[in-house]
């Protein structure tokens, strides 16, 4: 790739371009890092406390632009299975979040609140099986429940109902979680949508749920909330796995987001250099912009040891930075690094590496 960018000799001074406040869909942004969802299990009976309030905070001081929750379980019972993962939910869940709104707003930052269904990976618990597009067995987990077109009905009820609740508590935006093999993904993903109704078969016909997804949460909050959909072509449980094999395919996916009103796109793969489609070497974000048109957030693999903000690799800051100044994308989401570094762009910022933690699979059990 050609250098798109003044040599530097610093991860400071590399840094600078992604240090700028941006407008996403409206959003004034001081940064264009975002901080991407990583379920943290810390909400008793799916209440947030003033220490995930607290947790939040420290990203939102520290030079992260967009805070996206982690993954807020939709008030159905189908939706999740563990007590601690939040709900968005009237009462006691939405007075928790608009406390942790508040905590963000007063050090500048602005926060996403991504909502969640888990579909087939939701444990069978309380009698419950779990809800997917077509039950499709899966080796070590008991035959689940192919939803039914009234089941569709109120699953779309519970997300604009979910969404609803957000706009209330104070969010600045929301994040449709349409990735990594849950319920959402499931539809799009040819493995587990083997339907025979409106909702499978094609491309197109595959996409039409969690396209009215985005539409009834359209419908739920103002007008000009952003609406962001997370979408992936890696499953938790299968990283070669596709929902498109080509850029039409993924046409037909993303025009279907974007008719039904998202403004944002965050593209999910495990390594942001990686090039999606063959004969190009746009990442799955460059994609994203370039079928679309709207402001696209990448993420995978972003920092996660202090070699990253070592000058030179395509792999590195500078191969990251130069993308963004071609303008392939335009945020850049920073996800495991800050579980144990809460304050990572300041220190990248200012040159204290020295200060910077290398990923370890230890920090998901801490909640710094």
């Amino acid at each position: 790739m050609t250098d798109l960018i003044a040599p530097a000799t610093t991860a400071g001074a590399l840094l600078a371009p992604v240090l700028e406040p941006v407008a996403m869909a409206g959003l004034r942004l001081s940064t264009r890092f975002v901080m991407a969802p990583m379920t943290r299990s810390q909400s008793p009976g799916g209440v947030p406390t003033p220490a995930v309030a607290g947790y939040y905070r420290r990203r939102a001081e520290h030079g992260v632009g967009l805070i996206i929750t982690e993954g807020v379980l939709v008030d159905h019972p189908s939706a999740g299975h563990e007590d601690a993962v939040p709900r968005m939910t009237p009462g006691p869940a939405e007075d928790g979040w608009r406390h942790v709104v508040d905590e963000v707003h007063s050090v500048g930052g602005r926060i996403a609140a991504q909502l969640w269904h888990l579909g087939s990976l939701r444990e069978p618990v309380d009698g419950l099986a779990a809800w997917s597009p077509s039950a499709v067995p899966e080796p070590g987990r008991p035959a689940g429940h192919a939803m039914s077109l009234t089941d569709a009905d109120t699953i779309l009820t519970a997300y604009a109902d979910a969404a609803r609740v957000a706009a209330r508590a104070g969010f600045d935006a929301i994040e449709i979680h349409a990735a990594h093999g849950y319920l959402l993904d499931e539809f799009l993903w040819p493995r587990t949508n083997r339907r025979t109704d409106r909702y499978g078969g094609s491309t197109a016909g595959r996409a039409r749920f969690p396209a009215e997804v985005v539409r009834a949460v359209r419908a739920a909050v103002p007008a000009d909330m952003p609406l962001i959909v997370r979408f992936s072509q890696f499953k938790e449980r299968d990283f070669d796995a596709r929902i498109a094999d080509s850029p039409a395919e993924l046409a037909t996916i993303l025009e279907a987001f974007t008719d039904a009103g998202a403004t944002v796109l965050h593209a999910s793969q495990r390594r942001f250099w990686q090039p999606v489609f063959p004969g190009s070497p746009l990442n799955l974000a460059g994609w994203a912009k370039q079928i679309t048109g709207l402001p696209a957030i990448t993420v995978g693999g972003v920092g996660l040891t202090r070699d990253f903000l070592e000058p030179g690799r395509a792999n590195s800051l500078t191969g990251l930075v130069q993308r963004l100044a071609a303008g392939e994308f335009d945020l850049v989401a920073l996800g495991r690094i800050l579980l144990g570094n809460p304050d990572w762009v300041t220190l990248a910022a200012e040159d204290r590496i020295d200060g910077i933690e290398d990923y370890r699979k230890e920090h998901e059990h801490t909640f710094a």
